[in-house]
């Protein structure tokens, strides 16, 4: 399909269909460049949730994570490292992990939290266990109680600045393809020159009705879809069909909103404004495409849900298998292991970030999916 860069976006429909119909592919310009504040939702997941907080949480949890791994004498043991001893720097990692815990954790804790309530186990249930299970095993093992040997601070540390930055990417990446939508309405222009019985007036787009006679100059956008009844003119239809080639509309030919008189003017007879244009019709159906799940992302949800039933179940299997070989020390060490490795790593950010990282590289060579 030819891509015209120089006649501004692009958007795939079949102009002679129904704009709350059929499928679309919209082309829009980059929107890489928007607010860091601008709220996106992904898939019901982060509602309330913007990209700036996202990103600082992150940025401060890793900044906490640093001493936290730095002071964690297993990290410390696994890199042939002695970390530095003075009055209180054991409990370094304990003091900065609870502020990680509840900090950077707090959007994964009221997710997992939701997703309970709702019955939906899925992701952020899973996350939320595996950090939930670290920081009480943790504080268990801090303060000396029952001689367990569960140190996961680090972990907890890691585990959450990992997670915090995978869903910035992700928020970040659904909020360029949602700011490609909001650059569809700016395909309209303001104004438009309205032929009435005492001559040419200019009003605003919104108040043009069904009916009304508009004149579209050389250069000049559509205000809204209609009828050519005076004279010709070739038009650029790229922001429609994708065809970087104009075509030429005569008397009688219809005409859709947004596309570009390039050579002469001509006079159109208004028959669709606002909602009833066929750009509309587009903006609808890319939002509702971004609104809805791919399957991609449905099969993670159903994965992350069979997922904690089977990390649930296998803690209580080792629990009860290591008990009843007489070890409960054991049998607690090898669950909370079991329940901490659990926590889906790769499935949390990989088919996620796939989707939202895809989306934002389309929508940055004008492709709306």
């Amino acid at each position: 399909m030819d891509h015209d860069h120089h006649n501004g976006p692009i958007a795939r429909q079949d102009a002679s269909s129904a704009p709350r119909s059929g499928s679309a592919v919209a082309h829009a310009p980059d929107a890489h460049g928007m607010d860091d504040d601008h709220m996106v939702h992904t898939q019901g997941q982060h509602a309330g949730h913007s990209v700036a907080m996202f990103k600082k949480r992150f940025w401060l949890t890793l900044a906490l994570s640093v001493p936290v791994v730095y002071f964690s004498p297993m990290f410390a043991d696994l890199l042939g490292y002695m970390p530095p001893v003075f009055p209180g720097s054991a409990w370094i990692p304990p003091v900065l992990g609870t502020v990680i815990f509840f900090y950077g954790g707090q959007p994964f804790l009221k997710g997992g939290l939701e997703e309970l309530k709702s019955r939906k186990p899925a992701m952020m249930l899973l996350i939320a266990m595996a950090i939930s299970v670290a920081f009480i095993a943790s504080w268990v093992t801090s303060l000396g109680i029952g001689g367990f040997d569960l140190d996961f601070w680090w972990e907890l540390a890691l585990l959450v600045t990992i997670m915090l930055l995978g869903h910035w990417i992700e928020m970040r990446a659904l909020g360029s393809a949602r700011g490609a939508l909001d650059a569809l309405a700016a395909l309209l222009p303001d104004e438009a020159d309205r032929i009435t019985a005492a001559g040419t007036e200019t009003v605003k787009v919104s108040d043009l009705v069904a009916g009304d006679t508009v004149l579209v100059r050389s250069g000049a956008r559509m205000p809204a879809d209609g009828m050519v009844v005076d004279g010709q003119a070739e038009f650029d239809e790229s922001m429609i069909t994708g065809e970087s080639k104009t075509v030429l509309r005569s008397p009688g030919d219809k005409v859709i909103a947004g596309t570009v008189a390039t050579d002469n003017t001509v006079r159109v007879q208004v028959t669709a404004v606002g909602d009833d244009t066929a750009l509309a019709g587009i903006q609808r159906l890319v939002a509702e495409a971004q609104a809805s799940s791919s399957k991609a992302q449905a099969l993670a949800d159903r994965a992350a849900a069979f997922l904690f039933y089977f990390a649930a179940g296998a803690g209580v299997i080792t629990f009860i298998v290591w008990s009843l070989l007489g070890s409960i020390p054991d049998a607690v060490t090898r669950t909370v292991t079991v329940l901490v490795i659990a926590c889906p790593h790769a499935l949390g950010l990989a088919i996620p970030r796939v989707i939202a990282i895809s989306a934002e590289q389309a929508a940055r060579a004008g492709v709306l999916i």
